[in-house]
């Protein structure tokens, strides 16, 4: 996720120089560098288990009930992708220090994580299992719904989120397309992809009524270069623990998957421009499309580029191997090299990136 991280500080950092601007100077720099850094108090996420840091977890140990709107979740390190989220690292690196000689370290932006694992935009014919045997209660976890929080006149936000300086990212996908969803043709009778892609949109729909204006939508991961979905040549699993019954046609698998993410991820930069330029669906609103899907894939194409561990090379195990080993039930995992060589692997384990 730290190469994930530093590509989402790019998008953010200005392009001409990367000092902090005054607070009294914010008004003249929002309008001619509206992506700067600098601009933004709060980062706002949706997603699922690739950005989920906490709130899962709050779920289960809340008999389903969400936390309270503008609750800042705890920083975890015992995520789905074995440490650090994404949006994390984000707020360390865009952050400063507070008290002027670089002692104390101070974010500058404030985290609200709204991501929750096994979230979709979709709602498909079976609640999708955390581990084998055992689903997951029905939860709030489509991101439209938890974009609805925020609608409201109390000021649950500190700093108060204003249409400049709150930034709001989405990377939603992973299961709406995968197993227990559309690769497995459990999707809801009748909904295709473009019901998913609509989806997204209604998320946006709901952002942009809370009145946030500034938005990253990060599109679908080459999931068919995961060990989960991968072909045999590049060493996918067979059964594991999110697929115990696994079918054996590893190709047909992989090849489903590329056209799904392809697909959506072609329709989502098209509508994009649409929705925005010619149906003027947001007026006043920026968006930024992040390509994770290149950004993966040349990871897995150029791993030394990207990974900082021991032994990456190029079309080694960095990229098609992972870092965690469960067996079916999760009850014994292994961690290579006993997690001492984390920054070696693109993957944490069969679907995670790491």
């Amino acid at each position: 996720m730290l190469a994930i991280a530093f590509a989402a500080v790019a998008l953010l950092v200005p392009s001409t120089t990367g000092a902090s601007v005054p607070k009294h100077a914010r008004s003249q720099h929002e309008s001619t560098q509206p992506w700067s850094v600098s601009n933004f108090d709060s980062l706002i996420t949706f997603g699922d288990s690739y950005t989920d840091e906490s709130r899962l977890g709050w779920f289960i140990n809340h008999n389903g009930t969400a936390p309270p709107a503008g609750s800042l979740s705890p920083e975890n390190f015992v995520t789905a992708s074995g440490g650090r989220t994404w949006p994390r690292y984000v707020i360390q690196y865009t952050s400063s220090s507070g008290n002027g000689n670089g002692s104390e370290w101070m974010p500058q932006t404030t985290l609200y994580d709204y991501a929750v694992s096994g979230a979709m935009v979709l709602i498909n014919q079976r609640t999708v299992p955390l581990r084998p045997g055992i689903r997951t209660p029905r939860l709030p976890s489509r991101p439209d719904r938890s974009a609805r929080e925020l609608i409201s006149p109390e000021p649950f936000f500190t700093p108060s989120l204003t249409a400049t300086s709150a930034v709001y990212a989405l990377w939603i996908g992973t299961n709406d397309l995968g197993v227990w969803a559309f690769l497995t043709d459990s999707q809801v009778p009748g909904k295709v992809l473009s019901d998913y892609t609509s989806c997204v949109y209604e998320v946006f729909n709901a952002l942009y009524a809370s009145g946030g204006r500034m938005f990253v939508l990060m599109n679908t991961a080459p999931l068919h270069l995961a060990p989960l979905y991968a072909n045999a040549s590049l060493h996918g699993v067979g059964a594991n623990q999110y697929w115990p019954a696994k079918p054996a046609n590893l190709t047909q698998i992989a090849e489903t998957m590329h056209e799904y993410t392809s697909t959506v991820n072609a329709v989502l930069e098209y509508r994009t421009l649409f929705e925005n330029l010619v149906a003027h669906r947001y007026p006043g609103a920026r968006f930024a499309l992040f390509d994770m899907y290149s950004l993966i894939s040349d990871i897995y194409d150029a791993p030394s580029n990207y990974l900082n561990g021991t032994g990456v090379l190029d079309g080694g195990e960095s990229v098609w191997g992972y870092e965690n080993d469960c067996d079916l039930n999760q009850t014994v995992c292994v961690k290579r090299d006993n997690g001492t060589n984390s920054d070696a692997f693109l993957w944490f384990d069969e679907l995670h990136p790491r």
